[in-house]
């Protein structure tokens, strides 16, 4: 999810904490906790630092260890022990490591529910997990978990009665999108009459999703709203040549299809050279096909220069 909305979970979760009497009885333990779980509500994200070194190395390690199975258990002992021996309650230290293990694993349990995804299984495996279940940014979700923190911070309401029942309807509301999901998968295959991977991904709107679909020969994609499947454009696939061939070795693409899950690529002649498109089509929108890479060569197929990113503003769609 976007990073406004793990720090407001941050702060839900500490008041979620209250309901153990130690938390609700200790002003000083509740307010470490307050920092560890917003700290640990946004620690995966700390990789986001190595987009310093560039959109590839971004490319290739954001989601990635930070947000492993180790990771889960690195993050709470890193931020709660410090914090135990700052507040002198180091008799709480393992109330401040598990409701921190609780804002980590929640931080990356959403970020498997969105479109881009995570690595959440590493070191056992890199595969990208994404179930494409939530929006990077949820406004129902937004909105409940905002007035309850307002509730409970501005007019003294009781955080061991809110919360319990803000992450009940939470969860009650990720299994209802997980449903629609399913549904609109289900809506997708039978209109489109085809075998191959289907990919639902959602928008900010609860009743509006896009789709696209894999089969052996090509992509399809369309939207889908209100329980309407509606296609918009058929991208076929190009056989591998020794154009496209010449371009696999550097460091963007490789990056890229580390990446990527719906892989898409095109080439084209061009007056001195050749360019070479890759883009995933998981990431479609408006016709268009914004992420990927594009590169240029020469009539001798070495490398000219070549771009990894995103072929958009960073305020247009789409959102992941």
């Amino acid at each position: 999810m976007d990073t406004g909305s793990h720090l407001l979970l941050g702060v839900t979760i500490a008041g979620l904490a209250h309901v153990n009497p130690a938390v609700a009885e200790n002003p000083a333990l509740a307010q470490a906790l307050m920092i560890a779980t917003i700290v640990g509500s946004h620690a995966p994200d700390f990789d986001t630092l190595v987009r310093l070194r560039g959109i590839t190395t971004y490319i290739r390690y954001h989601r990635g260890m930070t947000h492993s199975i180790p990771a889960l258990f690195v993050w709470p002992a890193v931020i709660a022990v410090p914090l135990a021996l700052a507040y002198g309650l180091t008799d709480h230290a393992g109330l401040l490591y598990v409701w921190t293990w609780i804002a980590v694993v929640f931080h990356v349990f959403l970020d498997m529910l969105n479109t881009y995804g995570v690595q959440c299984f590493r070191p056992f495996t890199r595969r990208w997990v994404h179930l494409d279940v939530l929006a990077i940014f949820e406004p129902f979700l937004f909105a409940l978990h905002g007035a309850a923190a307002v509730w409970w911070l501005a007019f003294a309401g009781e955080p061991g009665r809110i919360f319990p029942a803000v992450y009940l309807i939470s969860l009650l509301y990720i299994g209802l999108r997980a449903w629609q999901h399913g549904r609109e998968v289900r809506r997708v295959r039978a209109a489109l009459r085809q075998e191959g991977v289907c990919h639902v991904t959602p928008s900010f709107h609860p009743f509006r999703w896009r789709f696209v679909m894999e089969t052996t020969e090509r992509f399809y994609t369309g939207r889908i709203e209100y329980g309407t499947v509606m296609l918009e454009e058929i991208y076929p696939k190009e056989k591998s040549n020794e154009i496209i061939r010449a371009t696999m070795g550097i460091d963007g693409v490789r990056a890229f299809l580390g990446f990527a899950q719906r892989v898409h690529v095109t080439w084209k002649e061009i007056q001195d050279g050749y360019e070479v498109t890759w883009s995933d089509v998981r990431f479609w929108y408006d016709r268009k096909l914004p992420f990927g890479v594009d590169v240029r060569l020469d009539r001798n197929l070495n490398v000219v220069t070549h771009r990894l990113g995103w072929r958009k503003k960073a305020w247009d769609p789409p959102f992941v």
